[in-house]
C-alpha cells in the first residue's frame, strides 16, 4: 500500500518509520513456537530472536542477516529477558523515505496485502556486488527487553521498547542471469531455501528503504522444494496453498 505525502499529514513522516506501541495482540512466545514446531520457519525462532535483541543492544555492526561475524553463545542468550515472555503484534508499519524528486513519502507494510519491503545490502561493492537486497515481511512485532550482558553491566535490567520484522529473504537468481537497463531485464529473485540457516531472521525497521513491488515469473510456475511445510505461516499471502511462485522480478 503506497502513502502519499499529500494524503498523510501525520508528523510521523517525520520519523525514519512508524508503528503502534498497543499491546492488544500479545503473543505468549513459548506457545507459539511449540504451536508451531513443525512448522520450519519457526527453526531456532527464539535464539534468533535473542541474536537480534543482543546484536542492536550492544551495537553489532548489522550484516543483513546477522550481527557480526560470530554468533551469540547460549550463556549469552539468557542474558536477554523479554518482559513477561510476550511480543506483541501490529498488522501495519509505515516505512518512510525520500523520492527521487526530493519529497517525503511513506509505503505501509501490511502483513495481508503489501509486505516486501527492500534494504541496502551489506556486499554492495566489488563485480557481484548487489545494491540491495529484498524480504518478505511475515509479521510485524514488539516487545520490551532488557539485557544483563556484562557489556552493559550499567544498564543491566533496563527496559527497552524493541521494535522488530520477522522476515523471509529472497536471494539473486544465480547462474549467468544479467539485468538492468543494458540488458534490458528486470532483477530477478527467489525465496531463500528453508533449508538456509538464515532464510528466516529478524530485521530492525530502521534498515527498511521503502516498500518492494515484486511480479510472480508466472512462466517459471510454483515450487514447493524452497518451504517444505503444509501451511507455513511464512505463505501470508496465501495460508491455504503449500507451494511458492519459484521467481519474482523487481519491478524497478
Amino acid at each position: 500500500m503506497h502513502v502519499s505525502i499529500e494524503e498523510n499529514t501525520d508528523k510521523n513522516l517525520d520519523k525514519r518509520y512508524h508503528m503502534s506501541d498497543n499491546r492488544n495482540d500479545p503473543v505468549s512466545l513459548y506457545m507459539f513456537v511449540h504451536k508451531n514446531q513443525d512448522d520450519s520457519a519457526f527453526k531456532a525462532f527464539i535464539p534468533k530472536l535473542k541474536d537480534h535483541i543482543l546484536g542492536r543492544l550492544l551495537g553489532r555492526d548489522y550484516e543483513g542477516d546477522m550481527y557480526g561475524d560470530l554468533e551469540f553463545t547460549d550463556d549469552e542468550r539468557n542474558t536477554v529477558r523479554i518482559a513477561g515472555e510476550q511480543i506483541y503484534c501490529c498488522k501495519t508499519v509505515q516505512i518512510n523515505y525520500m523520492t527521487y524528486n526530493i519529497r517525503r513519502d511513506a509505503d505501509t507494510i501490511n502483513t495481508w496485502t503489501y509486505l516486501d519491503i527492500m534494504v541496502t545490502s551489506p556486499d554492495s561493492t566489488g563485480p557481484n556486488g548487489k545494491p540491495y537486497w529484498y524480504t518478505r515481511v511475515i509479521a510485524i512485532f514488539h516487545a520490551v527487553v532488557s539485557l544483563t550482558h556484562p557489556e552493559l553491566e550499567g544498564m543491566a535490567w533496563s527496559q527497552t521498547h524493541m521494535d522488530f520484522l520477522w522476515v523471509r529473504w529472497f536471494g539473486m537468481e544465480p547462474g549467468r542471469y544479467r539485468h538492468g537497463l543494458w540488458f534490458a531485464h528486470l532483477p530477478k529473485i527467489g525465496f531463500v531455501e528453508s533449508t538456509d540457516k538464515y532464510a528466516f531472521t529478524f530485521l530492525n525497521p530502521v534498515q527498511a528503504i521503502r516498500g518492494a513491488h515484486l511480479i510472480p515469473a508466472f512462466a517459471k510456475g510454483h515450487s514447493s522444494a524452497l518451504l517444505p511445510a503444509k501451511k507455513s505461516v511464512a505463505c501470508v499471502l496465501n495460508p491455504n496453498e503449500e507451494d511458492d511462485w519459484l521467481n519474482f522480478y523487481v519491478n524497478m
